[in-house]
C-alpha cells in the first residue's frame, strides 16, 4: 500500500520517498494504528454481549449489572493506565520499544480470550488493557517525531490522516469481528481481534527504518537509583496484593467483586489525587495555579460526558440486543452493528465541523471553548433523554425500531465533535509548564473517572433497564453543561488569557 502512494520529494538530503506528500513512516503508523483499533473496538462490541450471554448461548452467564461494571472498569483502565504508558516511553524504552512490546501484550491479551477458559478471558482482559495503555500515549508521539519542524506545515494534515486510520478501524471492526462473534462463535472473534493487532504489529516491525530516529530514543532515562527503586516498589506491592489476594482465596470469599471494587475506587482516587497534586505544586506560577483551578471544572464536565458516553459499548448495547428489532428490509445482523454507527459518523462529519468553525472564526462568531462545553454536554445529555425514550417505548417486551438508537448515536456523535478535540487543545493551553507532557495523560483520566462512576453505580445496584438510568443521567449532562455556561464569567477570569 506504501509504495503505490508514494512519490518523490526533492530535499537538501535527496529525494525523499513520502505517504500521500507526508514521511513514509506515517503510512506505517497510520496501518498500526488501524489494526490496533481494529482489534479493540471489535473486541468491545462483543465484550458486554459476551459476559452477559447465557453459558449455554456459550458467554459467560453474568448479570446484567456485573458485566456492565466489569466492561466500565476495564475501559477505565485502558485509560487510566495511558498515563504511566507515557512515563514508559519517555523513561524507561522510549516510544518505539514501548509501542512494540505493547502490540505484543495485546496481540497475546486477544489471543487468550480467544481460550475457552474464564480465568484466561480475564487475563486477557489485563493484557489488552495494560498494552492499550501503554501504546496509546506512544504511537501518536511518534508521528509528532515524523516531523522534525514543529512548524511543518503538514503536520497537522499528519494527524488528520492517523486520524482517519482510527475510525476506519473502528467502523470495520464490528461489522466483521461482530458479525463472528455473535452469529458464529465468541472465541472465534476474539481470535479475529488477535489476528487484527498482529497485522498491526507486523506493519510497524517492518517499517521501523521508516521511523524517525527520535522515536527509539528515551528522552530522560531513569537513573540506576531510580531504576533500583521503582523496582522495590513494584516487588513490594505485588507482594502486598498477593497475600491479600491469597488470603481472600483461601477463604473461599474470592469473587470478581474483589478485583471490580478496587480498581473502581483507583479509578475514582487517582485522577482527583493526581488534580490536587499538579495543583498544590509550589514550582506552579500563580497563573498556572489558576488556570488548573479552570482546568477542574473542565475535567468534572469533561468525566460527565465520557461516563454517558463510553455506554455505547456497555447499556446501549444490552439495549440493541434486547429491546431493538434487529431486522432491516428483510435482514437481520447482530447487535454489534451498532457499535460501527459512531465511526461513521465521526468520518462523515469531523470535515463539517472542522470547516464550520473555520468559517464561524472569520465572522467572529465561533463559540468559546465554555460555550463548546456547554453544547457538548448538552447534546449528550439529550442523547439519553432520547433513550428515555426508547427504553419506555420497548415496554412490555415490545421491539422498536434501530432508529431511535440510530438517532442517539448521531446526537453523542455531534456532542463528542464539540467537546472532544476543544477538551484536548484546551488541556494543553492550560497545562503547567512542567507538567506540558503529562496533562494529556491528565485529560485520559477523566475518562477513567467517568468509567468509575458507572462501575460504582453497578456495584451498589442501580437498574440500566429503566427510564429512570437514562433520564437521571441525561439530566445530570445538560445540568452540568448549563453550570458551566451559567459560571463562565467565574471560569473565564481563572482561565488566564486563554480563550
Amino acid at each position: 500500500m506504501a509504495s503505490s502512494l508514494t512519490r518523490n520529494s526533492a530535499s537538501t538530503a535527496g529525494p525523499e520517498k513520502t505517504f500521500l506528500g507526508h514521511p513514509r513512516g506515517l503510512a506505517n503508523l497510520f496501518m498500526t494504528e488501524m489494526w490496533e483499533r481494529y482489534s479493540f473496538y471489535g473486541m468491545r462490541a462483543l465484550l458486554v454481549l459476551y459476559l452477559s450471554a447465557s453459558v449455554a448461548k456459550g458467554g459467560l452467564g453474568f448479570d446484567t449489572a456485573t458485566a456492565v461494571a466489569i466492561y466500565s472498569v476495564y475501559n477505565a483502565m485502558v485509560y487510566l493506565l495511558a498515563l504511566p504508558g507515557g512515563w514508559f516511553g519517555d523513561r524507561v524504552w522510549g516510544a518505539r520499544k514501548t509501542v512494540a512490546i505493547s502490540g505484543t501484550i495485546i496481540m497475546i491479551g486477544h489471543f487468550l480470550l480467544a481460550l475457552p477458559m474464564e480465568i484466561s478471558f480475564f487475563i486477557g482482559l489485563a493484557f489488552i488493557a495494560a498494552g492499550s495503555g501503554l501504546l496509546k500515549a506512544n504511537i501518536s508521539t511518534m508521528v509528532g517525531h515524523l516531523y522534525r519542524d514543529k512548524n511543518d506545515p503538514r503536520r497537522d494534515g499528519g494527524f488528520t490522516i492517523f486520524y482517519m486510520g482510527i475510525n476506519l478501524g473502528a467502523f470495520a471492526a464490528p461489522l466483521s469481528i461482530g458479525l463472528v462473534g455473535q452469529k458464529v462463535n465468541w472465541h472465534l472473534g476474539f481470535a479475529m481481534a488477535g489476528v487484527g493487532m498482529a497485522l498491526g504489529l507486523a506493519f510497524f516491525l517492518l517499517g521501523f527504518r521508516n521511523l524517525a530516529p527520535e522515536s527509539s530514543q528515551v528522552p530522560a532515562p531513569l537513573s540506576d537509583t531510580e531504576r533500583a527503586g521503582l523496582i522495590k516498589k513494584v516487588l513490594v506491592w505485588l507482594a502486598v496484593a498477593a497475600v491479600a489476594y491469597g488470603f481472600v482465596g483461601f477463604s473461599g470469599k474470592l469473587s470478581i467483586d474483589w478485583v471490580l471494587w478496587p480498581l473502581t475506587i483507583l479509578g475514582l482516587v487517582l485522577p482527583a489525587w493526581y488534580l490536587i497534586r499538579i495543583k498544590r505544586d509550589s514550582d506552579l506560577e500563580p497563573v498556572e495555579r489558576s488556570r488548573m483551578s479552570a482546568y477542574v471544572w473542565f475535567f468534572v464536565a469533561a468525566a460527565v460526558f465520557w461516563g454517558i458516553y463510553d455506554q455505547t459499548g456497555s447499556t446501549l448495547s444490552l439495549f440493541a440486543e434486547h429491546n431493538t428489532d434487529l431486522s432491516l428490509l428483510g435482514w437481520d445482523f447482530p447487535a454489534s452493528y451498532f457499535q460501527s454507527l459512531n465511526p461513521l459518523y465521526v468520518m462523515a462529519l469531523a470535515p463539517v465541523f472542522a470547516w464550520l468553525w473555520v468559517a464561524l472564526a472569520r465572522r467572529g462568531k465561533e463559540p468559546s471553548t465554555l460555550v463548546k462545553f456547554t453544547q457538548g454536554l448538552v447534546l449528550v445529555g439529550a442523547s439519553f433523554f432520547v433513550m428515555m425514550l426508547a427504553q419506555a417505548a420497548s415496554a412490555g417486551g415490545v421491539k422498536v425500531t434501530p432508529l431511535w438508537l440510530a438517532a442517539v448515536y448521531l446526537i453523542q456523535t455531534v456532542g463528542e465533535l464539540t467537546l472532544s478535540p476543544v477538551g484536548l487543545s484546551l488541556t494543553t493551553k492550560l497545562a503547567p509548564q512542567k507538567y506540558a507532557s503529562q496533562m494529556m495523560g491528565v485529560w485520559f483520566l477523566a475518562v477513567t473517572a467517568g468509567d468509575s462512576v458507572i462501575a460504582l453505580l453497578q456495584l451498589v445496584g442501580a437498574p440500566t433497564d429503566t427510564t429512570w438510568w437514562f433520564a437521571s443521567q441525561g439530566a445530570l449532562a445538560v445540568i452540568a453543561g448549563v453550570a458551566i455556561f451559567m459560571y463562565r464569567r467565574k471560569v473565564q477570569p481563572l482561565m488566564g488569557g486563554v480563550h
